[in-house]
């Protein structure tokens, strides 16, 4: 896979991420102002919250793929890098 394919794969992915995020966020809300479903609106919400999240972590993943893939070593070690970073700000997150 080229450079630019990479990018264009990458692309397709965060704007996937992103529309699945807005719709679950929608129609979280929409249930939400309707007044009804609060357990089904507040779970929507949080889907759409937890995919908005996830959206850059599979981007980082699919791109380490794709490196190991090439056997792009350096980039495979600061795309780790990265993914470590954002499992530890996840992991200390949680911890409240």
């Amino acid at each position: 896979m080229t450079e630019g394919d990479l990018r264009r794969a990458l692309g397709r992915l965060l704007a996937a991420g992103v529309v699945l995020s807005a719709v679950l966020l929608g129609a979280g809300l929409a249930l939400w102002m309707a007044g009804g479903a609060t357990a089904s609106a507040g779970w929507l919400l949080q889907a759409g919250l937890v995919a908005l999240m996830a959206t850059p972590v599979l981007g980082v993943l699919a791109s380490l793929v794709e490196y190991v893939a090439e056997r792009d070593w350096m980039f495979v070690g600061v795309t780790l890098t990265v993914l470590a970073i954002l499992a530890l700000t996840v992991f200390i997150s949680l911890l409240g």
